[in-house]
């Protein structure tokens, strides 16, 4: 057994260590993104590798793929805060506009067909990347979207984390990730508060602006 593999068990469960740690950093970066602290980032960075070592000798390639994707977006992110908040100043949120939230659902729609038919595809070949292209390329999608609204300060991403959490809990347990199938639902209830949250202050900022 490699280091990706090594573990413990839990009720007749193999638990990876990389899959624990991993998902300790992706806790850790939602409660940070609550708190709109740059530190979110470079958490959100740890993880991603974590869990993409966690995923990759899983074989769920879609969720591979999805931390190798979040790997980049952290850095976008890292960069949008930085730049946003500047010389302390706070970090500016709000309600993605009607044309961005049909932007947002369009390239969901359509980058969860595309990638499910490439998945498929893939598996034809005998290459046998995901047992569920479906689920997989909807979670890898969903992620991305909402990573990337995270980014932006936008508001709604909390919304797209819920839509991609009412999927990942059950996919991870039936793939045998034990903690990260426990964590996307403590995500959940997270998410939700976060929304809350982040509602509220831009509703205030808006009021204050106008």
């Amino acid at each position: 057994m490699n280091w990706v593999e090594a573990g413990f068990g839990v009720f007749g469960q193999h638990v990876r260590w990389t899959d624990l740690a991993g998902n300790v950093c992706a806790l850790g970066t939602v409660w940070l993104a609550m708190r709109k602290t740059i530190w979110t980032w470079p958490v959100q960075l740890a993880g991603a590798v974590l869990l993409f070592a966690a995923s990759i000798s899983a074989h769920i390639t879609g969720n591979a793929l999805k931390q190798a994707l979040f790997g980049v977006l952290a850095v976008y992110g890292w960069i949008r805060w930085s730049r946003r908040t500047r010389d302390g100043a706070p970090l500016g949120i709000r309600s993605a506009t009607p044309r961005e939230r049909v932007a947002l659902l369009a390239v969901l729609a359509a980058g969860t067909v595309a990638v499910a038919l490439l998945f498929m595809f893939l598996n034809s070949r005998g290459l046998d990347v995901s047992w569920a292209p479906w689920p997989d390329a909807y979670i890898f999608v969903g992620s991305a979207v909402a990573t990337w609204a995270q980014g932006r300060a936008l508001v709604d991403f909390w919304l797209l984390w819920v839509a991609v959490d009412l999927v990942g809990v059950p996919l991870a347990f039936r793939s045998g990730l034990v903690v990260s199938g426990a964590v996307y639902a403590v995500f959940f209830v997270m998410v939700l508060i976060g929304f809350r949250d982040w509602l509220r202050q831009s509703r205030t900022l808006e009021a204050a602006t106008t």
